[in-house]
């Protein structure tokens, strides 16, 4: 057998290993932990640049009263 073709047994193994595991319920709450938790840190960020956002205009504000 050339490496071309064990090359190409390893991907479909591997394929079909991939398909199980997709399907089982350890990936899907896995998953859904992992997008999850996307979604939070997602939250999380626009949050923080909002906080962000609000002191800049503050201290525009303040340079601006001063001067």
């Amino acid at each position: 057998m050339t490496d071309t073709g064990r090359n190409f047994l390893w991907g479909v193994a591997a394929g079909l290993v991939a398909a199980a595991f997709i399907r089982t319920d350890t990936f899907k709450k896995c998953a859904s932990k992992v997008v999850s938790g996307g979604l939070q840190l997602k939250d999380d960020a626009k949050e923080y640049f909002e906080t962000i956002k609000e002191d800049a205009e503050d201290i525009k504000a303040e340079s601006s009263a001063k001067a």
